[in-house]
């Protein structure tokens, strides 16, 4: 829903611009890779602006879903290993 102060046009200009963006190919694995050196915490500006004009962002949102669960699942694991081999402090 458009505001009143925002210019004429401006929810059907933010509506074409994501369905542009749904419309790019960038491939889902380009997505993985960026989402896993988003979560290590290095990225280089350029290869970051590169992303954004390249890549889908729903499969980033899916991506970032994934890398989400599988990095709780892994804590999750190593917890369960450490309190079964009975470690002490």
């Amino acid at each position: 829903m458009a505001l009143p102060s925002d210019p004429p046009g401006h929810r059907d200009d933010s509506a074409a611009a994501l369905r542009e963006a749904v419309q790019r190919k960038g491939s889902f694995l380009a997505s993985m890779k960026a989402v896993a050196w988003s979560f290590f915490g290095v990225r280089k500006g350029r290869d970051h602006a590169d992303d954004l004009a390249r890549l889908n962002p729903l499969h980033v949102v899916v991506a970032g879903l994934l890398a989400a669960a599988l990095f709780v699942g892994v804590l999750i694991a190593v917890v369960r290993w450490v309190i079964a081999s009975g470690v002490t402090l």
